[in-house]
């Protein structure tokens, strides 16, 4: 109800200022600019959805053959142990510990345009466990802390963004990157944790936790003892490596379950599309 009064308010403050501008200070073209910006950012709305179509038809596809062999049950029960506790709302085994897996990992790799549409997935399955449709639940509060607060460990596009704009050192930023992202996860963690009253001091958090920390450790002394140009070269190179061979992993895993693979691609595909379509309001 509250997006209801706001998306009211946006038209109504916008008619109140222009009419203002036209009354008091003589701007006759105010309206002239107000209905040519709204037909500019229905145009504006329609080409982002067309572009995140192709990446959402891809990675819906492919995450359907992952669905249908069974590779995303499978990622789901390996992680119960630690979602469990940090989404202890979402039933055992529940595809929406996948989705959330595979969003969080191309979020790690820097893959803004793959972590994109697995995340509208991961959502989209923690809606239908709302039992109220207008109220996010806590594991949707949950996914979008750790979804926004953006722990990185190969920070590609804002490295790539950064050579394309002429930065002497794209690379500079990669350990700042990988601190504050994993600081930010933390406190989020941390702050929803209390809200939602979870448990964090427990085994297999810890566990998590020790393991990330010598991870990141191992990672920033590699990393150190590479020149800057190497940085940019070999981070690269690991994200799109891991990337593919995740691809590629539940290509050969769906033949393996002997499904087929390219129905079931094609089928996620078409998700995607309603869902590119979905996202254009």
């Amino acid at each position: 109800m509250v997006l209801n009064y706001i998306w009211v308010a946006f038209f109504v403050i916008a008619f109140i200022v222009a009419l203002i501008k036209l009354l008091f200070m003589g701007n006759t073209e105010i309206f002239t600019e107000l209905v040519n910006s709204t037909f500019t950012s229905s145009k504006t709305a329609f080409e982002i959805s067309l572009g995140l179509t192709g990446i959402l038809s891809l990675w819906l596809g492919i995450m359907k053959i992952g669905e249908q062999s069974g590779m995303i049950n499978a990622l789901s029960r390996w992680l119960s142990p630690v979602f469990c506790r940090l989404f202890p709302e979402i039933p055992k085994g529940h595809p929406a510990m996948g989705s959330i897996f595979m969003n969080l990992s191309a979020n790690m790799l820097g893959l803004d345009n793959a972590a994109t549409p697995m995340g509208l997935k991961a959502m989209k399955e923690l809606q239908e466990l709302n039992p109220q449709k207008d109220t996010a639940t806590n594991p949707m509060v949950m996914f979008l802390v750790l979804n926004t607060s953006g722990l990185i460990l190969i920070p590609i596009s804002i490295m790539m963004y950064r050579a394309q704009m002429g930065a002497a050192q794209p690379t500079d930023i990669f350990i700042p990157i990988l601190i504050t992202s994993a600081v930010s996860t933390l406190v989020g963690v941390i702050a929803v944790s209390i809200a939602q009253r979870i448990n964090l001091i427990n085994k297999p958090i810890l566990i998590l936790i020790g393991c990330i920390s010598l991870f990141f450790a191992g990672l920033i002394y590699l990393f150190m003892q590479l020149g800057r140009e190497e940085i940019g070269t070999y981070s690269t190179l690991i994200a799109n490596v891991i990337l593919f061979s995740i691809i590629l992993l539940f290509i050969i895993w769906g033949l393996w379950k002997k499904i087929n693979v390219y129905d079931a691609f094609v089928e996620g595909a078409k998700e995607g599309f309603t869902t590119a379509v979905r996202i254009i309001p």
